[in-house]
């Protein structure tokens, strides 16, 4: 597929376009517009397509205080004010859908059913040999990644996002009934913006990018 120069410079308008928003105006999102947003974001790149990313969407006013009260002091009004709130879980058992995932695959023509069986049993092998911790690594990678996407899907459609790291881990799982399968990656407050997010700057590339070797 050929990029035009107009989708060049439309999706650099959406890049440079995002900011963190501290501030939201008092506005409604669907389901229908959410769930937009979500799929665009699930096209992420995955460990092995395996998808590990989970999506909590605290949408109405009780799921929204629940959240509220997970979070830490400075981010409380940002959850409030927001139309909605988004916790990006990883799941530690996500591989056990590769079956799934593949199935999909070779419904689509990508892959034929000798291969699909080939990789689920390969899926199936490697990642339920694998120690707790690395599968968390793994999920909270594959989560950071779906978390940005989201948040440059979210701006594409005219919205505003905040993602928080300033959260109770224990009291969000409590709160929200997550099991040990599911690891929190970070809360996303999603809307739109009251006040604009503030402009910042970055380190020039010279600074931070090493070519051929660090040495």
């Amino acid at each position: 597929m050929t990029v035009q120069v107009q989708d060049v410079q439309d999706f650099m308008k959406v890049v440079e376009g995002r900011r963190s928003v501290r501030s939201y105006e008092p506005a409604d999102i669907s389901k229908e517009v959410l769930k937009e947003i979500l799929e665009t974001a699930t096209l992420a790149p995955s460990s092995s397509n395996m998808q590990p990313w989970r999506f909590l969407v605290a949408h109405d006013k009780e799921s929204k205080s629940k959240l509220e009260s997970a979070v830490l002091d400075f981010n409380k009004q940002r959850v409030a004010e927001a139309s909605v709130g988004i916790v990006v879980l990883g799941d530690l058992k996500g591989y056990e859908k590769a079956e799934d995932i593949y199935s999909q695959a070779v419904k689509a023509g990508y892959m034929t059913e000798e291969f699909k069986a080939q990789f689920v049993q390969n899926s199936l092998n490697l990642y339920g040999s694998l120690p707790q911790d690395k599968l968390k690594e793994i999920a909270l990678v594959d989560g950071g990644l779906v978390s940005m996407q989201l948040m440059l899907a979210a701006r594409a459609k005219g919205y505003d996002t905040l993602p928080m790291g300033g959260y109770d881990p224990v009291k969000l799982k409590e709160l929200f009934g997550i099991s040990d399968q599911y690891v929190p990656v970070m809360v996303i407050a999603l809307g739109k913006a009251a006040q604009e997010g503030r402009p910042t700057t970055r380190l020039p590339i010279d600074k931070v990018t090493f070519w051929n070797s660090m040495a």
